[in-house]
């Protein structure tokens, strides 16, 4: 077995040769760079999302919580006539106006009644601002970017353009900033 010139010298130094104070800066020298060589981390940084779960139509879907103002229960709304079937109505929280949206007619989902515990997520980018309605809140939680996967997105009943994907355990994560941004949830409406 061969062995390496650190290993030849520090033989040396534990037979206690004399060295020239060259040698002996050079031993050193091969020392320090075999200690500092950098050690690699094995495990890869990966990407994460916070998403909020909650269920809608007995699916547990997930959005992500950068456009996620609040959580606020649905207590009393006021119905809007004229407006698509898709918006629920408005509710008043803390004296500011939010539209609620009811993504299971927005999406065409199966309807499942108003229950007691029902909620109103309120999502906002910079340029709009409604409340999603849930019918329960199941938590928060990190996502691995990577485990997303889109290949399962054309056999949900949701447009495409509205989800970033489906994770492994089936939780429906939504494309928030498509949501917000979409023209079909904006009403415009003149006054005649």
């Amino acid at each position: 077995m061969k062995k390496t010139r650190t290993e030849l010298e520090q033989e040396n130094l534990d037979q206690k040769i004399i060295l020239h104070e060259d040698e002996r800066n050079t031993i050193l020298k091969a020392r320090a760079q075999t200690l500092a060589v950098e050690i690699k981390d094995v495990t890869t940084k990966k990407d994460f999302i916070e998403i909020m779960e909650f269920s809608l139509a007995s699916e547990t879907y997930g959005i992500e919580t950068a456009f996620i103002r609040e959580v606020y229960p649905l207590k009393d709304f006021s119905p809007l006539p004229g407006t698509p079937p898709f918006v629920l109505g408005i509710i008043n929280v803390r004296g500011q106006i939010i539209s609620i949206v009811d993504l299971k007619k927005f999406f065409n989902l199966p309807e499942k009644g108003l229950g007691e515990l029902n909620k109103v997520i309120i999502v906002q980018n910079e340029q709009m601002e409604f409340g999603i309605l849930a019918d329960a809140i199941q938590g928060t939680c990190s996502v691995p970017l990577d485990a997303i996967q889109n290949s399962l997105v054309p056999t949900i009943e949701i447009g495409t353009g509205y989800l970033r994907g489906v994770t492994s355990d089936h939780t429906i994560i939504l494309d928030a900033e498509k949501i917000l941004s979409d023209e079909k949830i904006i009403i415009h409406q003149e006054a005649e």
